[in-house]
């Protein structure tokens, strides 16, 4: 349920998220807003639905509703941070923080990190090293002064397979408009 400005409760979900600023876009901001609002700039129509086991569900919610929340919070942001550091981040990067802080009950950012480089494994970035160096040029809000090496990144996949990976993910499944508006969401019985 979600409870209005006025008190009213609605059916629905509010989303918790990293959002790049709109007059700034090395610059980010954190967010709760709804589905619609969260679709409403999407080139597709396609989300991810990762759902933790029952016990990191509460933990995640205790991490949002906590006062050392923000503190999760790095506003220099870049498409590709490297989670592995806290020089940028961007929106899956904070996902993966926000994560982390409940697994480890921990808001130490340093050590999130160090926890991620042991057990976490981003993405990798197909692309050539000279077309991200020329994309880092022309955009703002892309930054590899953070990597070493291949770029990688934490994105939804990944996340993914790191919660799947620890036995921590009760469901996942991709979804497409087309897809929901053909028939309802089942879970994946490979999970």
């Amino acid at each position: 349920m979600i409870t209005t400005s006025t008190g009213e409760k609605l059916p629905g979900y509010a989303i918790y998220n990293l959002y790049m600023n709109e007059d700034d876009d090395t610059k980010s901001h954190l967010a709760q807003d709804y589905p619609v609002d969260f679709f409403a700039a999407a080139y597709e129509l396609k989300a991810g639905i990762s759902i933790p086991t029952a016990k990191l569900q509460q933990r995640i919610l205790d991490v949002i509703t906590s006062s050392h929340y923000q503190s999760l919070h790095n506003e220099q942001y870049s498409t590709l941070s490297n989670p592995f550091n806290l020089a940028f981040q961007n929106c899956t990067e904070f996902v993966l923080d926000v994560i982390n802080a409940a697994i480890y009950q921990s808001f130490d950012r340093k050590q999130l990190k160090a926890n991620s480089a042991a057990y976490f494994e981003p993405q990798p970035i197909e692309i050539s090293r000279l077309k991200l160096r020329l994309g880092a040029m022309l955009m703002d809000e892309l930054s590899l002064t953070d990597h070493r090496g291949k770029v990688k990144t934490a994105t939804y996949g990944s996340i993914s397979r790191y919660l799947k990976k620890y036995n921590l993910l009760e469901y996942q499944q991709v979804v497409t408009a087309t897809e929901l508006a053909a028939k309802p969401i089942t879970p994946l019985n490979s999970i």
